[in-house]
């Protein structure tokens, strides 16, 4: 029975980045995968670098420059003539960009000294760790640390079973080889927002069945209004909202979807149907049931502020566990367990993590909402810049979105920065950086930002909250 210091079960950039980590601060650390990519390599990197952030990107990006080139450039004076664009090839330069990251990942593993398996990992008694092969055999490994980094799956739904042909998940998605005609999302969050805005761009008619009434509840609602307009009127994305989706029928290449909204029952035909309701912990199997370790109703395994499950040793991290299922608040709760299991006395700042839709254009925020403040009784103050006063933004022609940043009424403290606009998810990490050095909108008002560049609507908002925005007419305090 091989014995390690550390046992990873999962590659993600939660398993995967704790492995490391383990390994670098001296500890024999080993990291467990099961999955093979469509490349028929082991799927280092889980979901985000085999079939989500990454392949996903890479394709927004794609789909990004086709519709610049086709609709945007003109205004600058380039005239481009007839513009097509080669499906095929951009699901292969997808598929290049992924090959290299995760092969990357192998290297890393190997540079540092960690023992990279292929197979199934099940958590079992005494801080133990069953890995079935593809082959069928079985080992059993033996740990003073474990850390369970299982990941997540997409959500199935009974009314659209998914097939990977005609319905498909956000994986499948990622792999039509010709634009669809008629293009229908069930759900309008973050990935049916992403990969809808791809296959839009590329000239599909996008239709969204959101089962909620209000447009991205989780983002702040004057952000999501703007981002509604944009996406709809601008865009021509038909989003329409409180249509729970209620049954399919696939026929002859084509699928029929029965959903009923605050008019009755409708029916609407698509080409491709991407189901995008969410993910789910990938927990089933995970755990003896001697294990000590347990879960929730969902399948996220239970764990303390510092990742650390019932039993000691054993650690879960990612979208295993509470919290937003993101890439970069999985890493760093693998850094973090990683640590403390040498004795250092980290922990992470759950206040300070950002998020991001990846559309264009771009929706990134960092802290509390406007009405997460009105619900908790918070006293605070606003201030907004937008885009269209930024000579940056002018000179790029894109000029759409504003900055909204919240700071706490009587101690100016920043609680909040809400970005939709140009370069978004680079534009809040600024703010990230502040707040986690308790900042306040007067300090970011006192720092110097570079002329010209989009970074200064970050600055003006800061301004804006005491009403001394430079660059556009500040609205009067009441």
């Amino acid at each position: 029975m091989s014995k390690y210091d550390v046992i990873v079960v999962g590659s993600g950039p939660a398993g995967y980045v704790a492995a490391i980590r383990a390994a670098q601060l001296g500890l024999k650390t080993a990291c467990i995968e099961k999955e093979t990519n469509k490349l028929g390599k082991t799927g280092f990197g889980g979901t985000c670098l085999n079939v989500g952030c990454i392949p996903s990107k890479a394709l927004l990006d794609s789909s990004h420059k086709y519709v610049e080139t086709k609709k945007d450039l003109a205004v600058h004076g380039i005239a481009t003539g007839d513009v097509s664009i080669d499906v095929a090839q951009m699901i292969a330069r997808k598929d290049k960009i992924v090959g290299q990251l995760t092969g990357g990942i192998e290297g890393l593993f190997k540079a540092n000294g960690v023992t990279a398996m292929k197979g199934t990992g099940k958590v079992l008694a005494g801080k133990q760790v069953e890995v079935t092969k593809d082959d069928g055999s079985v080992e059993v490994l033996t740990a003073d640390n474990v850390i369970i980094a299982a990941g997540s799956l997409p959500i199935d739904i009974p009314s659209a079973p998914v097939d990977q042909d005609v319905i498909v998940d956000s994986t499948g998605a990622l792999e039509f080889l010709t634009v669809p005609k008629r293009l229908g999302v069930i759900g309008a969050g973050v990935i049916g927002l992403e990969l809808g805005s791809v296959w839009r761009r590329l000239g599909s008619e996008v239709v969204m069945l959101e089962a909620l009434d209000t447009f991205l509840p989780m983002v702040d609602q004057q952000i999501a209004k703007e981002a509604h307009k944009i996406f709809s009127k601008k865009q021509g994305i038909d989003i329409r909202l409180g249509a729970r989706v209620t049954g399919t029928k696939v026929k002859k290449g084509q699928v029929t979807v029965t959903y009923t909204d605050k008019d009755g029952e409708k029916q609407e035909v698509f080409d491709k149907l991407i189901v995008a309701v969410g993910r789910r912990p990938q927990s089933q199997n995970l755990l003896a049931a001697d294990s000590g370790v347990t879960m929730d109703e969902r399948g996220f395994v239970f764990v303390n502020d510092y990742c650390e499950t019932e039993v000691p040793g054993i650690y879960a991290v990612g979208d295993i566990v509470r919290g937003p299922m993101l890439a970069h608040k999985g890493s760093e709760e693998g850094i973090m367990v990683a640590e403390r299991i040498v004795g250092k006395k980290v922990a992470m700042n759950y206040d300070c993590i950002p998020s991001v839709i990846y559309t264009h254009p771009e929706i990134a925020a960092v802290g509390q909402t406007e009405e997460q403040l009105k619900a908790n009784g918070v006293e605070y103050k606003v201030g907004v810049f937008p885009f269209a006063a930024s000579g940056r933004a002018m000179a790029a022609n894109d000029t759409d979105g504003m900055v909204k940043m919240i700071a706490h009424a009587e101690t100016d403290r920043v609680l909040g920065c809400h970005i939709i606009g140009p370069s978004a998810a680079d534009l809040v990490q600024q703010i990230v950086i502040a707040m986690e050095f308790g900042s306040s909108a007067e300090d970011i008002g006192l720092t110097v930002f570079g002329h010209p560049t989009l970074s200064e609507a970050v600055h003006e908002a800061a301004l804006a909250i005491d009403g001394y925005a430079i660059h556009m007419v500040n609205k009067k305090k009441r």
